[in-house]
C-alpha cells in the first residue's frame, strides 16, 4: 500500500477516535457552563414572580395541612379525658357530678337485682356493668348527634363568611355576622370565638376554641385555611368557597353511603334483637322453660357466655357496616 494513502487512513482514524470520545472528556464541563448560564439568569418577569410567589404559598399550604393532619391522627389515638368528653357532647355538667350519677345509677341497679333475687355476686357485675356501659355509650352518642349537627350547618356558615368577605368587610365582621344569622350549635361556637378575640387572643388562637369542641377533620380544615390566611395572606374568599363546596360534597357521600347500608343495619338490628324478642316469646308461651338459666349456677354461667358470645357478635356487625369516608 502506498505511505502516503496508510497514513492518511491512520490520521483520518485517529480524528475519528478523538471526536467521538470528546464528548466523555467534555462533559462535565458542558454541564458545568450550561448549568452557570442557568445560574446567572436575569431578574424573574412579574408574571414568574407571580408564579413562584403562588407555587411557594401553595407548599406552605399543603405543609400546614400535613401538619395538621399528623396533629389529628395523633389526637384521635390519645385517649379523650372525661371532662373533655362532657364538653364535647355540649353537656355542661361536671365530672365530679358525672362521676356521682354513674355510682348512683349503679347502686340503684345493684338494689332492684338484689330484690329480685339475683345472687350477690351477679348483681354486683351486671350493676357494675350496666353503670359503666350505659352512660358512656349515651355519652358517645350524644357528641355523634352534636358533631353532626355542627357539619350541617358548618358550610352554611363558611359561605356566610364568603359573601361578608366578597362584599368588603373584615374577617372579624364576618366571623360577627356568622355568630348572628346561623343556626345553632355553630353560633354559639362562633360567639365562643369573639369572646375569645375580645380577651386579646389572636384569630390563629381563637378559632382553634371551634376545633377543641369539635375535633372533627372537617373543622380542622377550616381552622387550617383561617390559619394560613393570617400568616401567608392570599384569597380567602376562594378557599373558604372551596371548602364549603368540599364539605358539602362530603356530607353528600355520608348521606349516600348512610343509605347503602341501611339494609345491613336493619339485617343487624333484627340478628342482635331475635334472641331477646324469641326468649320473651317463650317465656310467655311456657313460663316454667328458661327458669334453670336463673335458678343455678350453671344457668348464670350459661347466660354470661351467651352475653360475651352476643357481644361479640354486634361488636362485629357494627364495625362491618361502619365505612370511613
Amino acid at each position: 500500500m502506498n505511505p502516503l494513502l496508510l497514513g492518511l487512513l491512520v490520521a483520518v482514524g485517529i480524528g475519528a477516535g478523538a471526536f467521538a470520545l470528546l464528548p466523555i472528556f467534555a462533559g462535565g464541563r458542558a454541564d458545568e457552563r450550561i448549568k452557570s448560564l442557568k445560574d446567572t439568569k436575569g431578574p424573574l418577569r412579574p408574571h414568574e414572580r407571580a408564579d413562584k410567589q403562588r407555587e411557594e404559598r401553595r407548599k406552605e399550604l399543603m405543609q400546614s395541612v400535613q401538619r395538621a393532619a399528623a396533629d389529628q391522627k395523633k389526637k384521635t389515638r390519645a385517649k379523650v379525658p372525661l371532662d373533655l368528653q362532657l364538653y364535647q357532647a355540649g353537656f355542661k355538667i361536671k365530672k365530679s357530678a358525672w362521676v356521682r350519677n354513674v355510682i348512683i345509677l349503679g347502686g340503684l341497679i345493684f338494689v332492684v337485682l338484689f330484690v329480685l333475687q339475683v345472687p350477690l355476686f351477679f348483681s354486683a357485675v351486671i350493676a357494675a356493668s350496666v353503670a359503666y356501659l350505659a352512660p358512656r355509650w349515651w355519652l358517645n352518642r350524644t357528641r355523634r348527634k352534636f358533631q353532626s349537627k355542627f357539619l350541617d350547618e358548618l358550610p352554611n356558615a363558611i359561605e356566610a363568611m364568603v359573601r361578608g368577605v366578597k362584599s368588603g368587610l373584615p374577617l372579624n365582621d364576618s366571623i360577627r355576622v356568622v355568630a348572628k344569622e346561623v343556626k345553632e350549635p355553630v353560633r354559639s361556637e362562633f360567639v365562643r370565638v369573639l369572646d375569645s378575640q375580645a380577651l386579646g387572643n389572636s384569630i390563629e388562637d381563637a378559632i382553634k376554641v371551634i376545633y377543641k369542641r369539635v375535633p372533627l377533620p372537617e373543622v380542622n380544615f377550616f381552622v387550617v385555611v383561617i390559619t394560613v390566611q393570617a400568616q401567608a395572606g392570599g384569597n380567602l374568599s376562594e378557599a373558604l368557597g372551596n371548602l364549603a363546596r368540599v364539605l358539602r360534597d362530603r356530607r353528600k357521600m355520608q348521606a349516600k353511603v348512610k343509605a347503602m347500608s341501611s339494609e345491613a343495619k336493619a339485617s343487624a338490628m333484627i340478628i342482635g334483637s331475635l334472641p331477646f324478642i324469641v326468649a320473651t316469646l317463650v317465656s310467655f308461651v311456657t313460663p316454667g322453660y328458661l327458669l334453670p338459666l336463673v335458678s343455678g349456677t350453671v344457668g348464670y354461667i350459661a347466660l354470661g357466655v351467651a352475653a360475651v358470645m352476643m357481644g361479640t357478635g354486634i361488636f362485629i356487625m357494627s364495625r362491618m357496616i361502619k365505612f370511613d369516608y
